[in-house]
């Protein structure tokens, strides 16, 4: 294989499969409508999903860029009961705090008729949570972190929908109790939590209609 030195850094030749445009075409339309399928939930079954599925959606968000290529994450795979339990319950009193909140109105009337819910029991019922957590003690104004872990929690996402899983997102919360909880070391901080596993046999999604291109792009030719 080719390779160059530039800089003391060794780059080497990339290969890949391309496509006339007629394929090109089809290929992104047959994507975007597999990617249209993907939505969240929180009615997931408790069917076991192997190991071995989360290690390859793991290394799958692994592929993303990154700053400098520091990767800057670190994804907390967690089937074990007890510490399921602890998030589910650090996430209740969150959210019941936010709904106590005089000062959310306006957050509540925008997400309350999506997810109505102070009770976040999906959080153990899926078979697998994985807590993406944000490695600090890089520069974030050269090393990008926060945008290399949104760009690794989509592909994640992606890489579920892929696999025939479905996935919930959760915003952290208490990010110090959850660390705590998993024993992750001061220079990482918990971004998000991920719901993985199969739908419940009655799973319900809102009704939406997304945003058409007309109202998300700007094309300049």
């Amino acid at each position: 294989m080719k390779e160059k030195n530039i800089n003391g850094y060794i780059f080497q030749l990339y290969k890949k499969d391309t496509y006339d445009t007629p394929q090109v075409i089809k290929k992104s339309a047959d994507f975007l409508r597999f990617m249209e399928k993907r939505r969240s939930v929180t009615g997931f079954s408790d069917k076991y999903v192997p190991r071995e599925v989360i290690e390859n959606l793991v290394l799958t968000a692994s592929t993303a860029p990154s700053g400098g290529h520091k990767q800057p994450w670190t994804f907390c795979a967690v089937s074990n009961n007890d510490i399921k339990l602890g998030i589910r319950l650090e996430a209740e009193k969150a959210e019941k705090e936010i709904h106590q909140d005089p000062g959310a109105e306006v957050w509540l009337k925008e997400m309350y008729p999506l997810q109505p819910i102070t009770d976040k029991s999906f959080l153990e019922t899926a078979p697998w949570l994985i807590v993406v957590c944000k490695q600090k003690g890089l520069p974030q104004e050269i090393f990008h972190a926060t945008e290399s872990l949104g760009i690794a929690s989509g592909m994640l996402l992606t890489a579920i929908h892929n696999a025939g899983l479905v996935a919930m997102t959760h915003g952290i919360s208490s990010a110090q109790t959850i660390k705590a909880m998993l024993g992750r070391p001061a220079n990482e901080e918990p971004f998000l939590v991920i719901a993985v596993g199969y739908p419940g046999e009655e799973c319900y999604v809102p009704k939406l209609i997304r945003k058409g291109l007309k109202d998300i792009a700007v094309f300049y030719e």
